[in-house]
């Protein structure tokens, strides 16, 4: 088996590392002469991929990969891997396509639970362009007659990549907006979702995602807990100095269910909530 990785990057190398047995051979793009050299240099086999033009030698590798996951993000011109290589997916018909997405999609439901069904009403430009991409990845399922699975992943933490980390940076913050929460997904989860769902191929959404969507100050407050640290004052929402970008993600209040995941995938997460993953994290911090 042959896989070929579009956006080799935080989640897509730890599925890598995780199924790396299970294939022959593994290649990816990445946007940086530098960083092919890193990737070759680790048995990955790389090429550079701007998003804009084929990728020199890209044609080819799809032409015999049997396996494809997409983790690059759409922008104003559409899916970057669509526009420039669908042709190529079609003509290699691999056995499974995944497709990164988020649950932004989702946007904002007060709070409210969501799943694979709820409608999408996306709110900020970025989840607006991942619907249009999500929807002309079923499209092309559709056209073409191959699986494609689109997994909407919600915050993603792991190694190097987590509360503990803004502690040791000194940019912790506990700030307050009444109500809010997010759901969270730690990465070796991300990687285990796939590689699961890659032995049922078939045209199907996936919420990726923990069990418990909780308020993001209780998140940072357990960090602090276990570094034996107080916690950073808090911080109401309202008069915080956010990005506009980060402000946006307050923006967007829902509780999504991963029980599509358990169900149909038979899937046991890994850490299925904050407080498992940090416990872990902090023994290797």
């Amino acid at each position: 088996m042959r896989l070929f990785v579009f956006g080799i990057g935080y989640s897509s190398r730890a599925f890598i590392d995780r199924v790396k047995d299970q294939f022959d051979w593994i290649g990816g793009t990445t946007r940086s002469a530098e960083k092919a050299g890193a990737l070759e240099a680790q048995g990955i086999h790389a090429f550079v991929f701007d998003g804009t033009t084929p990728g020199d030698g890209i044609s080819d590798a799809l032409a015999r990969a049997s396996h494809v996951l997409v983790s690059i993000g759409p922008n104003e011109s559409g899916d970057p891997v669509l526009n420039t290589h669908a042709s190529d997916i079609a003509a290699a018909r691999p056995d499974w396509i995944g497709y990164l997405s988020t649950v932004g999609v989702y946007g904002n439901h007060d709070g409210a639970w969501v799943d694979e069904e709820t409608p999408c009403k996306p709110v900020s430009k970025r989840s607006v362009q991942r619907v249009a991409a999500e929807n002309g990845w079923l499209a092309f399922a559709d056209e073409n007659a191959l699986p494609v699975q689109i997994f909407r992943l919600s915050g993603i933490y792991g190694p190097g990549r987590n509360a503990f980390e803004n502690f040791r940076k000194g940019t912790a913050r506990r700030l307050i907006k009444p109500g809010q929460v997010f759901n969270r997904i730690h990465v070796a989860d991300i990687a285990g979702v796939l590689e699961a769902a890659m032995a049922q191929p078939s045209t199907r959404i996936f919420n990726v995602t923990d069990d418990e969507p909780a308020p993001p100050q209780d998140v940072v407050a357990y960090a602090a807990d276990l570094l034996g640290v107080e916690p950073p004052p808090e911080t109401p929402f309202e008069s915080a100095d956010l990005s506009p970008m980060a402000r946006s993600f307050y923006g967007e209040n829902k509780r999504v269910s991963n029980r599509r995941v358990k169900q149909e995938l038979d899937y046991t997460f890994l850490h299925p909530n904050y407080r498992i993953a940090l416990q872990a994290l902090r023994a290797s911090f």
